[in-house]
């Protein structure tokens, strides 16, 4: 159980030190994996920036995700879900688009002069405040590998063996600081974890 994300940040960036991770950018999946990123890129000494994520949508269901798409154009698809649905090449084309324009919006919002970092031959890590099904970050991660870093890790506080296994599918290193088999929402596993909002996470990458 964490307190809170900062603490959870500050936890995992004491693991990753003892593991002797380096990384030359660390990128949060915002809002929540700001708070945690923090510590980490301050304890790593490297720039703190941000790879934003949105669900695309079901069919008559905008709660429903289907998928996940990135600013970076990183995509994840359900295709068991998609096949469960019936959903159509073209709506999931259209919501796909949708869903990298929304995320492209919001990371320029975070991002400080609108700039995107430079990762091409870098060491990249990502940060969330935990990973639930995977989708966001296997999407995340897809995205930045397309732009040829390195390598892409990703490190996060909890996340249950089955989407942690898949993120190891797409990920050059995965850190998890627990990997719960009775998984029930990342939100179970902090004593407070409110909403962050817009400024709050804007507040963490000045």
């Amino acid at each position: 159980m964490f307190e809170n994300r900062t603490e959870a940040g500050r936890r995992l960036a004491a693991a990753l030190e003892d593991r002797g991770t380096r990384a030359d950018v660390v990128l949060a999946i915002p809002r929540g994996g700001l708070p945690v990123a923090r510590p980490v890129a301050d304890a790593l000494e490297a720039p703190l920036d941000v790879v934003a994520a949105k669900k695309i949508a079901a069919p008559g269901n905008p709660e429903l995700a289907i998928g996940a798409a990135t600013s970076e154009g990183g995509v994840w698809r359900n295709d068991d879900l998609c096949a469960r649905l019936e959903v159509s090449e073209a709506h999931f084309e259209r919501e796909r688009d949708r869903a990298v324009e929304a995320a492209r919006t919001k990371a320029e919002q975070y991002r400080p002069g609108g700039k995107v970092p430079e990762v091409a031959g870098k060491r990249l890590l990502v940060v969330d405040d935990g990973v639930a099904t995977g989708a966001t970050a296997i999407a995340a991660l897809r995205g930045l590998r397309a732009a040829r870093p390195a390598t892409v890790s990703i490190s996060v506080p909890v996340g249950p063996p089955d989407a942690l296994e898949r993120l190891e599918d797409e990920a050059d290193e995965v850190v998890a600081l627990e990997r719960p088999v009775a998984f029930r929402a990342v939100g179970a596993h902090y004593r407070e974890f409110p909403q962050v909002g817009d400024e709050e996470a804007v507040a963490y990458l000045e």
